[in-house]
């Protein structure tokens, strides 16, 4: 059960239900504290930018989309909640690997480079871990291209004390990046992670304040 991931369990040893069910239509993310908590705010950043904002987290190992968004851009449809994204190639995987590298299950190197998606994809295991280093001094993580051809994600984490909890991403199309400064693109982001952190310590504002 805890393979396929219809069960998981905490850093205490109990079990739990995993997010595996999902597939089975029950509905268990509707549950969850951080999607309860994230939902409002990835709404509101999602009307203001009209971009796609994600709330993607570690289960059972695996990077799987809990909740989404939708922007007015062409990536309304996809990732789809329940489906997972791979580690080493994408904003949120490296956001993982630089905080919370336990959570998650180590790419590996096939036979010796890591699994390329795109042309722009890590896949040398040294320049993914100077990638991860830079994420883990900036306290962000970037995607251009590196998943899915034409599509870039910015990430920042969402925390519960000091664990990260969950990350929160914005997705757009690359051509899009010349319209927005990084900086101010990375700013939404980080206000966007602060407000759920907040909002699951139970100190969040009001969302569209």
């Amino acid at each position: 059960l805890t393979r396929r991931g219809l069960v998981e369990r905490d850093d205490r040893g109990r079990y739990r239900l995993g997010v595996g069910l999902v597939a089975l239509g029950l509905g268990i993310l509707e549950r969850e504290p951080v999607v309860i908590a994230a939902r409002p705010v990835l709404e509101h950043f999602a009307s203001e930018l009209g971009e796609t904002f994600f709330l993607v987290a570690a289960r059972a190992g695996a990077l799987v989309v809990l909740e989404k968004a939708e922007g007015t851009g062409f990536l309304r449809a996809a990732p789809r909640v329940g489906s997972s994204v791979p580690v080493h190639a994408t904003a949120v995987g490296k956001l993982y690997l630089a905080f919370s590298p336990g959570d998650v299950k180590a790419p590996e190197p096939a036979p010796q480079d890591l699994a390329a998606y795109t042309g722009r994809t890590l896949t040398d295991p040294r320049h993914l871990a100077d990638e991860v280093e830079a994420v883990r001094a900036r306290g962000l993580a970037w995607n251009r291209d590196e998943w899915v051809p034409g599509l870039s994600v910015l990430a920042a984490p969402v925390y519960v004390g000091d664990r990260m909890a969950a990350s929160v991403a914005l997705a757009l199309a690359t051509p899009a990046l010349a319209a927005h400064a990084d900086g101010a693109l990375e700013k939404r982001v980080r206000e966007a992670a602060a407000r759920i952190t907040a909002r699951l310590s139970g100190a969040g504002p009001a969302v569209g304040a």
